[in-house]
Formats: C-alpha cells, sequence, structure tokens
C-alpha cells in the first residue's frame, strides 16, 4: 500500500468516496496558503476530492503546481457572507486558520471566526468540520494561544455539525514555526541558556503523520464529534528535542542550562535575537511550551487506525525535514527540495525565514563572447587552467585544506579542457554538467557546512550574461563564524573569476 506521504498519490482507502448521487465530496479548505494547508490541498486533490478554497488574495494562489486544480473563492474568512457563499455544497470543511500573533485582540478574533464559520457550516448542512487545534493537559492554566484553539475547538463541536478536532504539538517539517525554532536555535547556540520550559515533556509529531490524519478525518463516521489527541511516538524533554537535531544534523551536542529567571516575554526577546523567527511568532510559541504537550489518551487510534508502517519517529522526522532519508545519507543537493514535493520540503508560500540557512554571492556579467567561447573557459576551470582570480588566494586556501586533513589542491582534473559529472575538478566535485549552460561543483574541501559553485551562462535582454553563483550551507556556529571570516576575501576571489573569465571568453571570440 503507498503512502500517503509519497507524492505521487494518497493512501487508496483514504481516498474520496463518491456520495449517493456518485458525485464526489467537495470540500473547503479554510488556510490553504498556510504551512499545513498548502500541503494538504494538493493530497485532497490526489485523493479525488473536489477542492474549494477560501482566501483573501486570489494571486497567491498562483505560487502553487495545483493552483489551476482548485476553485477560488475571493473573501475574508471573518465576512459571513463570504465564507457562507465558500459552504454552499461543501461536504467537508478543513477550519486550519488560526492568529499567531503577539496581539492582545487575536483571542476575540478567533472567536469571531469559528463562530462565524460554525454557523454558516451548520446553515450549509456540511457533513463535518476538521480542526487541527493544540494538545495541551487538562486542568492546567493555557498560554491564551493554547487557550484560544481550545476555545474554537469547543466552539466548532457545539455548531451542530459533526466536527473532529485534531490537537496536536510540535510539528516537525520544514517551514513548521515550532520546528523552525529548534532548527535556528540548535544550529547557533553551542551553549543555551534556556527558560525552564526546555525540561517540559512535548510528543512531537511529523508533518506527513498531521497530514495523514486530516486526510482520514473526512471519512470519519458522521456519529463522531470530539476533540481527540494526536502525537508521534516519541516522548521527549524539549531540550532533548534540541539535542536530538543536533545528532541528525551532525552537531555536537548543545549545553543547555534551564534558567528560571527567563519569563515568556524575555525569552521570546531572546528568540527573537539569535534566530530568524519573528518575535510576534515567537513568543506565542514560547507561552504554549510553559505546559507539557503529552497525549492524555489514544482514542485517536480507534477512530483513524494509524498510518501503515506506524507514526514517524522524532529523529526520522528531523531527516525528513533536512533532506536526508536515511543515517548516513548525506544532504540533497541544495537544488532538490524544488523538486521532491514531500510534505516536509519548502513550499512557495513558506515564510522568508524557513528552512536552512543559507549564504550566497551572486554575479553576473553582460558579455560579447559567444557561448561557445563563454562555455570553453567555464568548463576549465580549475587544474592547470587554475580559476581565474589571483592563484595566492587559492593556493593558501588549498593549503589550509591540506592542514586539517583535506585534499587540497592536488587532484587538479582529468582532463584540462572538458568534465563530466563525477569528477574531480581539485578539491571540488562536479555535480552536473549541462554544456554550454550550467557548470555546477560542490565542494569537497574540509568546511563546517556544504558548499556549492555554479558557473554559466544565458541570454539576456542584450544578448548574453555570465552567471556566477556560490552557496554554502552552514553547519552550526562554526559555519556561520566561517562565512563572516571569508566574507572580505570574497571580493577579491569571487569578484575577479567573473570579471577574467568574462576577459578571456571576449578574447578568444574575437580570435576566432
Amino acid at each position: 500500500m503507498d503512502s500517503l506521504s509519497s507524492p505521487t498519490g494518497a493512501e487508496p482507502n483514504l481516498r474520496a468516496v463518491p456520495g449517493p448521487a456518485g458525485m464526489v465530496p467537495r470540500v473547503l479548505v479554510l488556510g490553504a496558503t498556510g504551512y499545513i494547508g498548502g500541503r494538504l490541498v494538493p493530497r485532497l486533490l490526489r485523493g479525488g476530492y473536489r477542492v474549494r478554497v477560501l482566501v483573501r488574495s486570489p494571486e497567491r494562489i498562483a505560487a502553487f503546481g495545483w493552483g489551476d486544480s482548485i476553485e477560488v473563492v475571493a473573501g475574508d474568512v471573518q465576512d459571513p457572507d463570504a465564507v457562507s457563499e465558500a459552504m454552499h455544497d461543501v461536504d467537508v470543511v478543513y477550519f486550519l486558520v488560526h492568529s499567531m500573533t503577539s496581539s492582545k485582540a487575536f483571542g476575540d478574533l478567533d472567536r469571531t471566526i469559528a463562530k462565524t464559520v460554525a454557523t454558516a457550516a451548520a446553515a450549509a448542512n456540511v457533513g463535518r468540520i476538521v480542526y487541527l487545534g493544540g494538545l495541551h493537559p487538562a486542568g492546567a492554566k493555557l498560554s491564551p494561544h493554547l487557550a484560544s484553539r481550545a476555545e474554537v475547538g469547543e466552539i466548532l463541536l457545539e455548531s451542530g455539525v459533526p466536527t473532529l478536532v485534531l490537537q496536536a504539538g510540535v510539528v516537525i517539517g520544514s517551514g513548521s514555526a515550532s520546528f523552525e525554532m529548534i532548527r535556528h536555535l540548535t544550529e547557533v547556540l553551542p551553549y543555551m541558556p534556556a527558560p525552564k520550559w526546555v525540561r517540559n515533556f512535548i510528543q512531537p509529531i511529523s508533518v506527513r503523520d498531521v497530514l495523514y490524519y486530516l486526510l482520514a478525518a473526512a471519512r470519519v463516521p458522521a456519529e463522531v464529534n470530539r476533540a481527540v489527541d494526536i502525537g508521534g511516538p516519541d516522548v521527549l524533554r524539549y531540550g532533548q528535542m534540541m539535542n536530538g537535531y543536533a545528532v541528525v544534523a551532525g552537531l555536537r551536542q548543545r549545553h543547555i542550562a534551564a534558567l528560571p529567571v527567563l519569563t515568556p516575554r524575555l525569552a521570546s526577546h531572546w528568540v527573537g535575537l539569535v534566530t530568524p523567527v519573528p518575535q510576534a511568532l515567537a513568543r506565542p510559541l514560547v507561552e504554549s511550551l510553559q505546559v507539557d504537550c503529552v497525549m492524555r489518551n489514544h482514542d485517536i487510534d480507534t477512530i483513524i487506525p494509524l498510518p501503515p508502517g506506524g507514526l514517524t519517529r522524532y529523529q526520522r522526522s528531523v531527516r525528513l525535514a533536512l533532506g536526508r532519508v536515511a543515517d548516513n545519507q548525506i544532504e540533497t543537493s541544495w537544488l532538490d527540495a524544488q523538486i521532491s514535493g514531500a510534505p516536509s520540503d519548502p513550499l512557495p508560500s513558506d515564510p522568508e525565514w524557513t528552512g536552512r540557512t543559507v549564504f550566497t554571492d551572486d554575479r553576473s556579467r553582460p558579455t560579447t563572447a559567444s557561448r561557445e567561447a563563454l562555455w570553453s573557459v567555464i568548463e576549465g576551470i580549475g587544474g592547470e587552467n587554475g580559476w581565474y582570480s589571483p592563484p595566492i588566494l587559492w593556493a593558501i586556501r588549498g593549503w589550509m585544506d591540506r592542514v586539517v586533513g583535506g585534499v587540497g589542491l592536488r587532484r587538479g582534473r582529468r582532463n584540462r579542457s572538458t568534465v563530466s559529472v563525477g569528477d574531480a575538478v581539485d578539491f571540488w566535485r562536479v555535480e552536473a554538467c549541462e554544456p554550454g549552460r550550467l557548470l555546477r561543483l560542490r565542494a569537497e574541501m574540509k568546511l563546517p557546512g556544504s558548499a556549492w559553485l555554479e558557473l554559466g551562462c544565458e541570454e539576456g535582454e542584450d544578448g548574453l550574461v555570465y552567471r556566477q553563483r556560490a552557496v554554502f550551507f552552514p553547519r552550526g556556529l562554526a559555519g556561520r563564524l566561517y562565512w563572516l571570516a571569508v566574507l572580505p576575501f570574497h571580493g577579491l576571489i569571487f569578484s575577479g573569476m567573473a570579471v577574467r573569465i568574462v576577459a578571456i571568453a571576449e578574447a578568444e571570440s574575437r580570435a576566432e
């Protein structure tokens, strides 16, 4: 049986079941451009459902590959008329909206939206509401955001429409705000003075398992009207989650000291300072970690069976989020995430601060050289031909690599004028070669991270353009410090390389 998270299709037993008149069920997704919604919609389509979305800005749908396969209603989820219009002839409503802001008015807003949706769904005789809420303990004082999520669930359950509230904790996947906070805190800080909540217990869940439950919820019997907890198989302290991430990311174990003096407000300022997660989002995340977020029961198993193969363990969830699918597999190419389509991969709608930290040096120069001449220079880079920038700087970098046990510049290249995928070029390896268009080299020098160098040519508005791009994924704090240390030399190395390559290509063109 195919996995639900497989990009090739949905679970056969979770496909849409035609109604009595043979009509395929129609679902309405509220929050379709959000983290979960953007990943759920294509799986609903592959499951055979007719999908409608309600969005304030329909043009945002164009960023998704499935934008032409759905029905779009323009409007605000706060507008009763727009919501009523979107509810027409709908069988299942997915409520994936929540105000993750530090505004004091978010509770009133969430309450208003929930009541609007509940009223419209009842009036339209919707068959089921599915709501993704937050995992929380019973009887504990909840943060304002967790309390608001619990209240929204109660409003929907009292709507008169059969409702299934799925209460999840930290969702593990690239783009999930909770996971991104773990990622950036762990990568940046080898030592972490942390609030006492790092000792609290969390039951994280993989984004692919969340999507499995959401898709299965569309087929739950009508008599089910309740809230249930969902979570992965591992119960961990927050500090253990950070160190579990470090293990998968190839980082040393982080030293974490729990300090009782760090209030949620101070902690959110600190998180906002050392990570790219906005403070307005960091604060509700931090506040929600003040209590243990662990499943109280496994009643979900009596409603929806476990996914084939079981739920995803935490470290495997992290591997999937980082593009690693086996313990010993290296990181995938930095281009792979654009084509894989796995639920843990980034989407166009994800915030700019999500995903791995990446540093780039981009340069381009228009040229009068012929494409053949320019490609000849690009393809001949390295070895005896050199790197078209001050040789002393490359010699120093090669010597530094040798000192720490790397290959240095001693390998040269197999052929002076041509290269193929897999060839060694000094301390680089040819990862991609598209003659006349692109040469991508992957660094095999000793680095606190992963690096690539792209050289290519393309047609511009006024003729041929030489493109050059250095890409670096830092590993931990050392990787970030390394990039800052070499940054002053980039002007000499990469700028000089671009100028020299174009100059040689133009000279060769004139000589032809």
